[in-house]
């Protein structure tokens, strides 16, 4: 009982990092006002290096030793565990299938920053077609918040090259 206290401890101060990196990644994100799509595709990266660097840990020999023995005492820390372990592998899935949406979109990426506003238009009904269809057939990316966050940034890059392309004039 000695040895299953400790362990019970141990995954108690897991369960409060994890539910800190669950509560973290929820958060309101602050960017600066005129940041492009690529910040969005970027921020998804980085989360879902994140996520599956904490599902490596979770899944890795020695966690799933002290899981296991904490199984074997029937001990009830195992119950928010899981309930964490859960969250935090929908979280690594829908960062990862939001990297694999938005990479659809980074081939615009480079047409919408670097060239005249006339030829830019030409790429925005190809853009707003594919943008579409993540709305559409995305599970976790077509949310009114997402599909905003979105537009805001392909909106502001328009707009930047729009200023650029002025001000060279």
């Amino acid at each position: 009982t000695e040895v299953t206290e400790k362990l019970e401890e141990v995954v108690m101060i897991w369960i409060k990092q994890i539910r800190q990196v669950l509560v973290e990644s929820e958060q309101m994100r602050r960017e600066a006002g005129d940041v492009g799509p690529s910040a969005e595709l970027e921020h998804w990266k980085t989360r879902m290096s994140s996520f599956n660097s904490l599902l490596g840990e979770i899944k890795s020999t020695r966690v799933k030793k002290i899981i296991s023995i904490l199984q074997a005492a029937r001990s009830k820390t195992l119950r928010q565990w899981k309930e964490l372990d859960g969250n935090i592998t929908i979280a690594a899935n829908e960062a990862k299938d939001n990297v694999r949406y938005l990479y659809t979109l980074d081939k615009f990426f480079g047409p919408l920053a670097k060239v005249s506003p006339v030829t830019m238009m030409e790429h925005v009904p190809s853009l707003m077609n594919t943008i579409c269809m993540i709305c559409c057939t995305s599970p976790y990316y077509n949310t009114s918040e997402h599909m905003t966050s979105l537009l805001l940034k392909i909106t502001n890059q328009m707009i930047n090259t729009c200023k650029t392309y002025l001000c060279e004039g």
